[in-house]
């Protein structure tokens, strides 16, 4: 199938790739964080948001995890909190033409800072 934008990038098939695992990650974060999670969503959640990006553009495979351990430590009637950057563990596989990258979006201690990166 012809990509009809192509026309308006000026740039490699891996910069384009490169482009998409951006916008990509940059939507699943901005769109789901602040969203109410607990223990008895969160296997939904996390397939909610690979199902989102798996029907965007580009994406060949997608895996989200969310990392329970701060929702364990809420108990009681008020137990869910709200997903947070640092909660996130994705990685997107995006092929684009020829050219394919492996993105991943994750919490790195070191940095305190959910941080998108190109892991391949």
């Amino acid at each position: 199938m012809p990509d009809i934008a192509e026309q308006f990038f000026n740039c490699s098939n891996r910069e384009r790739a490169i482009f998409e695992a951006g916008i990509k990650l940059g939507t699943i974060y901005h769109q789901y964080v602040g969203a109410p999670v607990s223990l008895s969503n969160l296997e939904s959640l996390e397939e909610a948001i690979k199902q989102s990006v798996l029907v965007q553009p580009f994406v060949a495979d997608a895996s989200v995890k969310i990392n329970p351990e701060n929702i364990h430590r809420h108990k009681g009637t008020y137990k869910y909190i709200t997903l947070t950057g640092d909660m996130l563990d994705v990685s997107l596989d995006i092929q684009y033409k020829d050219s394919g990258v492996r993105a991943r979006l994750r919490y790195i201690k070191e940095m305190d800072y959910p941080l998108m990166y190109l892991e391949d």
